[in-house]
């Protein structure tokens, strides 16, 4: 295995993050305690998988040498041992090079999740609703906290617009590729004559920034009020607890109307602002990865899809990986493990090839790649 070394390495600096763990010293330290304490839990996954190569590869040599004794039941136990070790051992490299692979310094954030109706009116508008409780569904099965920021609501009782704020563990890392157009296919309860319409919303997941990522200066903000316009009883109505900010040197503007209070959606609002601010910073710093909004959402029209959803046929298609489930009733409950796994899967392989190219092209004998 030629990354061995490297691997050695991340085991060595693991046992050393244990021991200082309980050194008193890093114990009456909070600060120094969490951080050596989220070092070591980042790396225990990487080295649990190494030890458990390790151990096949020393079992497989072991396998190897019997399989060279002369008595026909050492032999057979030999082979048998060989044709179980050596598929199991491939499985285990291709799990510690995905591992390998350099961390999305996003993966760790929390998200920002805007859903918006697209082509389709009214429709749109119910599937953004729905798509909204999906996601919702699936923050709280992994135990996420979802906030909604704003919310604007359509007359057949949908959501032209939802914007919400999810906390919890590694959410970006696993919501990062919802990103794009969904289209629905479905009979409207409007529909009289059983036609199959087509309509679609966008998805954008956008990482939550830190102050430390964007500090947003006062001077730099114009505050306004207004009443709220959603329910929410006669206090939300009639006080100017409504927050809309605009961000005067971009011209970028969040308006938080969730809560009763005025001090929270400023809260709210300025938490909104800060991500926009920094999905900004990082498609100046990485156009060519497609940190821009538009690129995950293009203009909302048809031919635009990342997802169609397929509720005749209990379908759902994810067409840039090519994977087709037939459970759109599981999934729309909040059953999106499968999706969102078999596209972090698609697009590590491709991070993978990427990476093994540059290493090619890196190789001696080979005139360096241009910049």
């Amino acid at each position: 295995m030629d990354f061995a070394k490297q691997l050695d390495d991340v085991e060595k600096k693991f046992d050393s993050l244990n021991s200082a763990m309980a050194d008193p010293a890093v114990i009456s330290d909070n600060e120094l305690y969490t951080k050596t304490a989220k070092s070591h839990r980042d790396l225990a996954e990487i080295v649990s998988v190494y030890r458990e190569y390790k151990k096949a590869a020393e079992d497989l040599e072991g396998a190897r040498l019997m399989a060279g004794e002369t008595d026909p039941d050492l032999l057979a136990m030999a082979q048998e041992e060989i044709a179980r070790l050596e598929p199991e051992l491939l499985r285990i490299t291709e799990e510690l090079k995905f591992l390998l692979l350099p961390k999305d310094p996003n993966d760790e954030k929390n998200v920002l999740l805007e859903i918006r109706a697209g082509a389709g009116g009214d429709e749109a508008s119910l599937f953004a609703l729905e798509v909204f409780r999906m996601y919702s569904r699936y923050a709280e099965n992994h135990r996420w906290k979802v906030e909604v920021s704003s919310a604007s609501d359509s007359s057949a009782g949908g959501a032209k617009e939802i914007i919400a704020l999810i906390a919890g563990d590694k959410v970006y890392s696993r919501l990062k590729y919802e990103s794009g157009v969904h289209r629905v296919q479905r009979v409207p309860v409007t529909e009289q004559q059983g036609r199959i319409h087509t309509s679609t919303i966008t998805v954008a997941v956008l990482p939550e920034a830190d102050d430390v990522d964007i500090k947003i200066e006062a001077k730099d903000l114009r505050i306004d009020t207004f009443c709220s316009s959603g329910p929410g009883g006669q206090s939300v109505n009639t006080t100017y607890s409504a927050v809309r900010i605009t961000h005067l040197p971009t011209g970028l503007v969040v308006s938080c109307q969730d809560e009763k209070s005025q001090i929270k959606n400023r809260a709210k609002g300025e938490r909104v602002l800060r991500s926009r601010l920094y999905e900004l910073e990082m498609a100046k710093q990485h156009e060519a990865m497609g940190a821009d909004r538009r690129s995950q959402v293009g203009t909302g029209d048809r031919s635009e899809k990342i997802r169609t959803y397929n509720f005749k046929e209990n379908r759902v298609t994810d067409h840039r990986i090519g994977l087709t489930l037939y459970q759109l009733d599981r999934v729309m409950e909040g059953d999106l493990d499968e999706l969102i796994t078999a596209c972090t899967t698609f697009y590590n392989s491709r991070l993978l090839q990427a990476q093994a190219e540059e290493s090619h092209d890196a190789t001696p004998n080979r005139a360096p790649a241009r910049a």
